[in-house]
């Protein structure tokens, strides 16, 4: 299984970079973590939102592969424990498909790509400046495989 985090924004500062590269090396191949920076829709003074956040959308779906089962990161989703998410990655493993974690741009994720989505999972109630998303996301993924594998990392 292959787990892509597709996500707008560039440019990550170097301590975002840094750790997630370091938990995508502790996971194995049939964990990997793959990211997939989406360009940001075009804002400034009076730009217009909903096509900002249409844009996104667009260039996210063109990112996507038809096999994958799509889960919206979105403050509206489940909160999910690590306990959780473990268990929804060892049944993302046996259903055979890769998964594209979707999260949106700093107005949200497209409306039409949210309503696609098989899953909505929520990271916090709190808002999180999206380069910490991708930390956060990285290392629970990892802890997530470490529980399925009996790793002690978890404790």
């Amino acid at each position: 299984m292959k787990v892509r985090l597709l996500a707008v924004g560039n440019r990550m500062p170097a301590w975002v970079e840094q750790g997630v590269e370091e938990y995508r090396k502790r996971l194995p191949r049939d964990f990997a973590l793959e990211i997939v920076e989406i360009a940001p829709g075009a804002r400034g003074k009076n730009a217009d939102v909903a096509r900002a956040v249409a844009q996104e959308g667009q260039r996210m779906r063109e990112r996507l592969r038809g096999n994958e089962r799509l889960v919206a990161l979105e403050v509206q989703g489940q909160a999910w424990s690590t306990e959780r998410l473990a268990r929804e990655a060892d049944h993302w493993r046996h259903d055979g498909g890769d998964v594209a974690l979707l999260v949106g741009g700093p107005d949200g994720l497209e409306p039409g790509l949210s309503a696609s989505a098989h899953q909505h999972w929520s990271l916090s109630p709190l808002t999180l400046p999206h380069p910490l998303v991708r930390l956060l996301v990285a290392e629970q993924l990892y802890r997530a495989w470490t529980l399925l594998v009996g790793h002690p990392y978890h404790r």
